[in-house]
């Protein structure tokens, strides 16, 4: 494979994160707004993300073999574009049966392109060589940003919550055919990929249970994030839109120096410190008195938790050698069980009690992400992206 062929399948992974990111943003960032137009309560709005996070988990464990055996790149350019259109679609819904009807279709699609874009990323981290899915997931933030602002300046401009999905769909659809092209196979596959009766190791799921614990953390900021600062904190819409990309800005930022991070302090380390961090940065998020410490609150917590999903990704790419996507798609379908259990979590607190105490449960996340690093496997990541681990990491789980 060329240099040339190389950096451009990179980039267009990135861009592939990037706009997945940004149609992700738009969808959080209204969230108060869909709580608005068809009148739903805390836990009515948990229903919605729900409905989102089953479709995506039903495609992704329904398809993992399909995805396996095809490639990333093949599902990717039929995934990504159904992606922007299913979120139009979304705006398009005059009333709550067609609005989870849309929500679950734009589940599943996302659900695929999530998967088929971290397998591509894996598979171009191992051409490389060396660690670079932080970089990679860097794109997503900055897209999750761009959609967050776009959801901030349209409720600004009195745009509704219809509105804002249909443009955002149609605008990302474009983009989602051209970078098709530049994306690469996932490389060498084993027989057994295929064969959804073959169990994986149990490595991925360890690792699989870490991103389980991240995706509901992430997933409980951004889905809930705008409605603690406008009903809690007494925010208004547009300020209450900005906690997701204030968020995913912090993320954005430690991602971008997450893959030299990682190579430096170690892998195990570094999601022990990202684990520690993030508890207590939630922390300061629910005990704040105002919408702005809590946004400084979001800004820390974003910076804790951004390396911990990029790595259990990564991890999960190398640890099952013919068998990449697979694994993957196992790691990624358990994340995405966080996301699903989350929102329900946290809306069923904020009725009972409020969403301060639901908040709080990304916190307790934060201390388990912390406790289960010590179970990453080390030395295939050693071996095949080049690695420096302090020594007491160098043994591995599957040893």
């Amino acid at each position: 494979m060329t240099s040339r062929v190389l950096s451009r399948a990179r980039l267009g992974t990135v861009l592939t994160f990037a706009l997945a990111g940004m149609l992700c943003g738009i969808w959080v960032s209204r969230t108060p707004a869909l709580a608005a137009r068809f009148g739903l309560s805390d836990g009515s709005v948990g229903i919605a993300i729900l409905v989102w996070g089953i479709g995506a988990i039903i495609a992704m464990q329904g398809l993992r073999g399909v995805i396996a055996r095809a490639g990333s790149h093949a599902v990717l350019r039929i995934a990504a574009p159904l992606t922007a259109l299913s979120l139009a679609l979304i705006g398009l819904a005059p009333n709550w049966p067609l609005l989870l009807a849309a929500v679950a279709v734009f589940g599943m699609t996302f659900g695929l392109t999530d998967i088929g874009m971290n397998a591509q990323g894996s598979a171009v981290e191992r051409s490389y060589g060396r660690p670079v899915m932080n970089a990679m997931h860097a794109g997503w933030s900055a897209g999750a940003i761009s959609g967050g602002l776009l959801g901030v300046l349209s409720a600004s401009a009195g745009l509704s919550f219809g509105q804002t999905l249909f443009c955002g769909g149609l605008l990302a659809l474009p983009a989602t055919l051209a970078i098709g092209r530049c994306y690469i196979p996932d490389g060498p596959v084993s027989a057994a990929t295929g064969d959804r009766r073959t169990r994986l190791p149990l490595v991925v799921y360890i690792v699989g249970g870490l991103a389980f614990a991240a995706f509901m953390m992430e997933g409980s900021i951004a889905d809930w994030s705008g409605l603690y600062l406008s009903r809690e904190l007494g925010a208004g819409e547009a300020i209450g839109a900005l906690g997701y990309p204030m968020f995913e800005g912090a993320m954005l930022a430690g991602r971008l120096v997450g893959d030299r991070l990682r190579s430096r302090v170690g892998t195990r380390r570094l999601m022990t410190y990202a684990g520690l961090g993030t508890a207590g940065a939630v922390a300061v998020v629910v005990l704040a008195p105002t919408a702005e410490v809590a946004l400084a609150g979001f800004v820390l917590t974003g910076l804790a938790i951004c390396t911990v999903i990029p790595t259990t990704i990564s991890v999960a790419g190398t640890i099952a050698p013919g068998r990449s996507a697979g694994a993957v798609a196992q790691v990624g379908a358990m994340g995405y069980g966080g996301l699903v259990l989350g929102p329900v979590v946290i809306g069923f607190l904020a009725n009972v009690s409020s969403l301060r105490v639901g908040l709080g449960v990304a916190a307790v996340l934060g201390l388990l992400i912390a406790a289960g690093a010590r179970y990453v496997p080390m030395r295939r990541l050693v071996a095949i992206a080049g690695e420096r681990e302090h020594e007491r990491e160098a043994v591995s789980l599957a040893a």
